[in-house]
Parts: C-alpha cells; structure tokens; sequence
C-alpha cells in the first residue's frame, strides 16, 4: 500500500527534528561537498574540505589554478583522490567557461536545461547533480540515493528494479513542490538509512516500521 508521504515526512520528522542539511557555508562549499562524499562517509569529507580552506582553495577560480596533483593531495582524505580532483577542476572548469565563474549566473538557467549541462561534466551523475541544484541552488528537485531506494523499495512502494529517475518522479508527483521539504525529507531518509535502513535493516526500532507491509524484519 502506498503511504501518504506527507505522513513519512512527518513520521521522520518527529524523530529526528529539522536535519538543517546540507552542511556548507557558501554554495561553492556545498558543491565542493557533494563531489567528494562520493564513495566516502561525510566525516572523511569534512577533513578534505577544512584542508582546502586552509589553503583559501574553497572557490572555483583557486580550483582551476591550482595544481591537479596538489589538489589531490588536499583532498587525500575523501578517497578516490585523484579522481575528485580531477572532477572538482572539471566542474570548476566549466563553471569559468559557461558562466564566467558566477554561480549566481549559473542557477539562473532553467532547471532542466542546466541539470542536463551538468550531467555533461565528468564524474557528476544524476545524484550528484540533483545535490548540487537542490542543496546549492536552492532548486526545486528531489535527490534519490541508497538510502530512497532502499526505503522505498523494501516498504513496498515501488519496485525493487525501480531506477533513479522513476523514484524521483515519484516523489515529485506525491509532493508538493517545495524546497524546503525536498531538502528536509531527503535529509531525513539519509538519517533512517544510516540509522536502520541498512544493508542489514533494524526494521523493530525503525519510526517507519509501522509503514512496512508487513511484520518482520527484512533479510
């Protein structure tokens, strides 16, 4: 049975209260943040991002001068090194070539031509995209990670073969359009997935289990 997802929303949300995500001072930081969590725990993150702005390397026009190498070595911290720091200049690159280095500029674009442009950049899928202009741009568009999926599938809303786009569509069809609740839900299914949507689910202690279609844990 499909759940009314507003009543998810709100089950989440007097769990765990206004999850305040995605963490970032300036837009240029959460973009930053978006590209190197993947594959990565935020904490990981976090260190990657504190060595950048140590070395004032927290805007696009630092990312392009500096040395891919020397990147790397900053950003050592997230994993996958060499190849984030091969998609942070690829996005910085792009920003300076298509926008003049203005983000302002940039989110200005219709919604899905310039998630389309992003798309085209090397590394940056739809998840990664969808980060960047929702938490960034503060652009109406709902993120789907593991943790949707999982949530979604193992609750018996769709199906499991559903793939990224059809789960967004469906919860763009089953909301309002609104921002802050894109934002706030996505936080909150990134909090139950960590917490107990698991590769190995805690489904007993879950504040959703009474969303399950039925009783039991799932294997």
């Amino acid at each position: 049975m499909v759940p009314d997802l507003l009543s998810v929303y709100r089950t989440l949300l007097d769990y765990y209260g206004h999850r305040n995500w995605w963490p970032g001072q300036t837009p240029i930081e959460i973009i930053i943040g978006a590209i190197l969590t993947q594959n990565t725990a935020w904490k990981n993150v976090e260190r990657a991002i504190a060595n950048l702005k140590a070395h004032k390397m927290v805007s696009a026009r630092a990312l392009i001068r500096i040395d891919e190498k020397d990147l790397a070595e900053l950003i050592r911290p997230s994993g996958y090194y060499n190849i984030k720091a091969r998609r942070l200049k690829s996005f910085a690159n792009f920003l300076e070539q298509n926008y003049r280095g203005s983000l302002a500029a940039m989110f200005r674009q219709p919604l899905e031509r310039l998630r389309q442009e992003i798309l085209q950049i090397n590394g940056i899928g739809p998840e990664t995209a969808d980060s960047i202009l929702l938490y960034a741009g503060g652009l109406p568009i709902f993120v789907v990670d593991l943790y949707t999926h999982r949530v979604v599938t193992r609750h018996g809303w769709l199906n499991e073969k559903a793939d990224y786009h059809e789960i967004q569509r469906w919860f763009t069809t089953n909301l309002p359009e609104d921002i802050g609740l894109y934002n706030d839900f996505h936080a909150q299914i990134v909090a139950v997935g960590n917490e107990f949507c698991r590769a190995k689910p805690r489904c007993e202690d879950c504040p959703l289990r009474d969303f399950l279609p039925r009783k039991g844990v799932f294997a």
